[in-house]
């Protein structure tokens, strides 16, 4: 369309803009409203390029993993008022992409033996009235130099904050104890609560439902083979994985399971992310200023960038909690 408007526009005088329009299929009215924009195209083109340097921007920040959802999504959080469309449009032109992530494998293992049987309190429902009450979890690995890195998460239904964690070089049952005591030492987690996962062994071991009930946190778990019983936990180790594995020909990934962590689960990374975000997660709803009570059975040491070591005098387990 403007290159039919341009060749009108240098044409014009000589075959008169009337017949242009009636040969090429346009309105005169259209062309006359194009030529009135003229001065307000420069400003608008050095308004994209301001744009399109904040998108690439988002883009590395996240280590190439956001697309047109996320980074449209991060815009508005900015305070921009941008369309999807434009943003895919710009992404486009300047060669920019999420990461797609590979068709899943099923990892879930039911136990072998007799287990007591448990409900399911969640039934899909991943919502809750107010923090603490009902949390979701899961187990994932990360590849590193030194082999695979496990990490276990606690997920808060409410805030969508990841509220407790832990990384070790197994997947033993011990992990996901680390991830809830931790949660439950933080003080996110409430009496009563209800903490839902898959059928792993782990979470259908004795050893775990001992622990949940020791935090008088009641157990739910989904059915067996069907990870959308379970998707809050699922969608944020899918977003994890990406920004966790940088693209061919970025840095190297993760050198060793104890130097460094996933990007994204850095307590303070950006002034934007404070805590760990998940993808469904509401821009515009507040995160949580701080535990709101605190156990005193536990201890936690002071706290570095790099890692929170939660002992009852010493990191229990040999896990790498945070």
């Amino acid at each position: 369309m403007t290159y039919r408007y341009r060749f009108i526009s240098e044409h014009r005088a000589e075959f008169g803009v009337q017949r242009l329009c009636q040969v090429l299929g346009l309105r005169r009215q259209g062309f006359h409203e194009w030529v009135a924009a003229e001065t307000a195209r420069p400003r608008r083109a050095e308004a994209e390029t301001e744009l399109v340097a904040l998108i690439t921007g988002i883009h590395a920040e996240h280590r190439g993993a956001y697309g047109v959802p996320r980074i449209t999504a991060e815009l508005h959080r900015r305070g921009l008022a941008v369309n999807h469309k434009r943003v895919e449009r710009l992404m486009r032109e300047h060669g920019l992409a999420g990461i797609t992530r590979r068709k899943r494998r099923s990892t879930t293992r039911p136990t072998a033996g007799p287990v007591t049987p448990v409900a399911d309190l969640i039934r899909r429902d991943f919502t809750a009235p107010a923090p603490g009450l009902r949390m979701v979890g899961d187990i994932t690995c990360l590849p590193t130099f030194e082999g695979w890195l496990y990490l276990a998460t606690v997920i808060d239904l409410h805030t969508r904050e990841i509220v407790g964690h832990a990384m070790a070089e197994h997947m033993r049952t011990d992990l996901v104890c680390d991830a809830i005591d931790l949660a439950a030492a933080r003080g996110f987690i409430d009496d009563d609560a209800v903490f839902h996962s898959d059928r792993g062994v782990q979470y259908t071991s004795g050893q775990f439902r001992a622990a949940l009930a020791e935090q008088k946190i009641r157990a739910s778990v989904g059915r067996a083979g069907s990870c959308y019983d379970n998707a809050v936990a699922e969608a944020f180790f899918a977003t994890l994985k990406p920004r966790s594995v940088p693209r061919s020909g970025g840095p190297a990934a993760t050198p060793a399971r104890r130097v460094r962590r996933p990007a994204l689960l850095r307590p303070h990374e950006t002034a934007l992310h404070p805590r760990p975000e998940h993808p469904s997660r509401n821009p515009n709803q507040p995160l949580q200023s701080g535990p709101r009570r605190l156990k005193p059975r536990f201890r936690l040491t002071e706290a570095t960038s790099d890692q929170i070591s939660f002992a009852r005098g010493q990191a229990p387990h040999g896990s790498y909690l945070m």
